[in-house]
């Protein structure tokens, strides 16, 4: 049974089944037979050439035949037992690489130590640590492919990937980044100013602080500098400019908006509550049109100066919007938005530890380090691509996901109560809903693809795609529900998988703790700046804005996963009677469909989706 997130218990490849273990060689019986005939004829001719040819026979005396078959003897048992010596060891030695990659008490965790911060090489050290010792081992539901899973990384271990695995497919020459282009005068925001407060996490609050530019270019107003509003759940205090940089962000836009740092003396001291200024969530449609703001908070501008906006989140339609403004918000998010010093030499650390310490730059590291991008030593040569590439993996599979998806994971009765008690906490209105309408049941959630990919599901997946075992992967995001132990197959079929926490020492790591929102930040620029990037749900804010970043900057370069999570299911079902090669090529076909990148469908966002004339250019009809 699977645990909280407090209990450390292992699960997964405990339950691999033994018949999957790879079988060793054993010499059959012509083999020995023909090893020592092959003994004997060599110690035979020992006394048919040479020297002995010159002797006569009748020197040989009985003694001396006596010694000869002695001789013959010995030499074809010591022949038979190094024959046997050498089978021996290689099946300790292959029974030992058998263990490390199936034994779910080892490879739990990898932490990675640099004793030489600017060493030319990265030392990794794993540290195999035995969690749940004396516990029952947990189960799980896909025992039986894992075990197969680790059969094929065993067999594949030092056999090329599939040549499409690190490339993306997508034609996009044609395209590229245009969105700093403008051609209209700037607005003079005399109609007044507007405040807004964004919440949720550094991914909703992106889109917000974009999505107020646009309002604050549609009513001709000036935008003071966005503040981040304090959640209970992501708990982090930061401002604006402990993220992004205030003056590039104010001086990049100065041509579409008036952007200001505060409000003006004398309105700083208005009640706007009192004088209807406060606009809550709750006030604004979700994905309220530009004749929403302008028909119902333009007249408040007119009248008080100035409107608050409280909890601003999603409350700007993707369409139908003009194309100019539609452009100022790419322009917001691909080029003004810049984080801080301090979280982008954090992040090219990051970067540099996961190519291990290697010089050449990717397509997107100047967009996302600035300066921090060039190399320290100039004429350094570029090391091989090949040798210093990485997977990123945003596995989301935090408690949150977890519970309001109302699916099961394979916990029984005891997870099951443990996410009800999270609901009525934190989902209250779940629990209302659940309780007056007939709800779709967890079997069904799971085959339309509505459920979280377990961690599980996801190694399956990235096995089946042909990952090499040795392969470096950086797993991004907060804390998995379940903990190390729910992270027992990935860790052990992957054994380097890293996180922040590992690639950074406590010092370089203490200054972003408890601000979720910067360590978010860290997670972005490794994510974006990788030569794959996987996700496990397509519907995820921070998965969506990596990777339209990749398809804004990454002239089609820069691959990206999207499994299709129904495809997906309909293949797990079937995991206690699908062989692993029916396996491999069904999750090969369900993931390649969904690589293509297409132009931004009609009413998508513009932040997940770039590939549109709004935000990039095409030399194509």
């Amino acid at each position: 049974m699977f645990r909280s997130s407090n209990n450390d218990d292992f699960s997964g490849s405990s339950d691999l089944n033994e018949e999957d273990m790879i079988k060793d060689p054993q010499p059959d019986a012509s083999t020995s037979g023909n090893l020592r005939k092959s003994v004997s004829q060599s110690t035979s001719s020992l006394t048919s050439n040479g020297s002995v040819e010159s002797i006569s026979a009748t020197r040989f005396s009985h003694g001396s035949r006596r010694k000869s078959k002695r001789w013959r003897g010995w030499c074809q048992r010591r022949g038979i037992a190094g024959l046997a010596l050498l089978v021996l060891v290689f099946f300790i030695s292959n029974s030992w690489m058998l263990y490390r990659i199936r034994d779910p008490g080892r490879a739990a965790g990898i932490k990675v130590k640099y004793l030489k911060m600017n060493s030319s090489t990265v030392s990794i050290k794993e540290e195999l640590v035995k969690l749940g010792k004396g516990k029952k081992p947990q189960k799980t539901i896909y025992a039986r492919l894992l075990a197969k899973a680790s059969h094929a990384l065993a067999e594949g271990q030092n056999k090329p990937e599939p040549k499409d695995l690190w490339v993306d497919h997508d034609n996009a020459s044609s395209w590229k980044p245009c969105a700093d282009q403008r051609d209209w005068e700037p607005s003079e925001g005399n109609n007044g100013y507007i405040m807004v407060t964004a919440n949720g996490g550094i991914n909703q609050q992106r889109v917000a602080i974009c999505n107020a530019v646009a309002v604050a270019r549609l009513l001709n107003a000036t935008l003071v500098l966005p503040g981040l509003m304090y959640s209970s759940v992501w708990r982090d205090a930061s401002h604006f400019g402990n993220i992004y940089q205030e003056d590039h962000f104010i001086n990049y836009l100065r041509p579409d908006v008036r952007i200001v740092k505060e409000l003006p003396k004398q309105l700083k001291s208005l009640d706007l509550d009192a004088i209807g200024s406060v606009v809550s969530d709750a006030d604004i449609v979700k994905e309220a049109k530009p004749g929403f703001y302008k028909k119902y908070i333009l007249p408040i501008l007119h009248l008080n100066r100035v409107v608050h906006f409280v909890g601003f989140g999603n409350r700007l339609a993707s369409d139908p919007i003009p194309f100019k403004v539609q452009r100022l918000r790419c322009r917001c998010n691909f080029h003004a938005l810049r984080f801080v010093p301090k979280i982008q030499e954090t992040g090219a650390l990051l970067i540099q530890r996961m190519r291990q310490n290697m010089s050449r730059l990717g397509p997107l590291d100047k967009h996302l380090l600035g300066p921090l991008a060039e190399p320290k030593k100039k004429g350094q040569r570029s090391h091989s691509t090949k040798a210093s590439r990485y997977l990123a993996l945003h596995l989301r599979f935090e408690i949150d996901m977890v519970a309001h998806s109302l699916c099961e994971f394979g916990g029984g009765k005891e997870e099951q109560k443990e996410l009800e008690a999270y609901r009525e906490k934190h989902f209250p209105a779940l629990i209302e809903l659940k309780k007056t309408q007939k709800l779709p049941s967890m079997a069904a959630l799971r085959e339309e693809g509505l459920c979280p990919l377990m961690p599980e599901e996801t190694v399956l997946m990235l096995a089946a795609l042909g990952f090499n075992r040795k392969t470096r992967i950086y797993l991004a995001g907060a804390h998995i529900y379940g903990g190390k132990s729910r992270l027992t197959a990935l860790t052990t079929l992957f054994p380097n998988l890293v996180t922040k926490e590992n690639l950074l020492s406590s010092a370089e790591i203490e200054p972003f703790a408890n601000f979720s929102s910067q360590l978010a930040a860290l997670d972005f620029i490794t994510c974006t700046a990788a030569d794959n990037f996987a996700m496990t749900d397509s519907g995820s804010q921070f998965s969506s804005l990596v990777s339209g970043y990749r398809i804004y900057y990454g002239g089609g370069e820069m691959p990206t996963i999207r499994p299709n999570k129904r495809r997906l299911a309909d293949i797990f079902v079937k995991n206690n009677t699908i062989e692993w090669s029916v396996f491999e090529k069904r999750v090969r076909k369900a993931v390649r469909q969904t690589k293509r990148v297409f132009s931004r469908p009609t009413g998508r966002s513009v932040y997940r989706y770039p590939r549109c004339l709004e935000c990039m250019c095409s030399d194509q009809p």
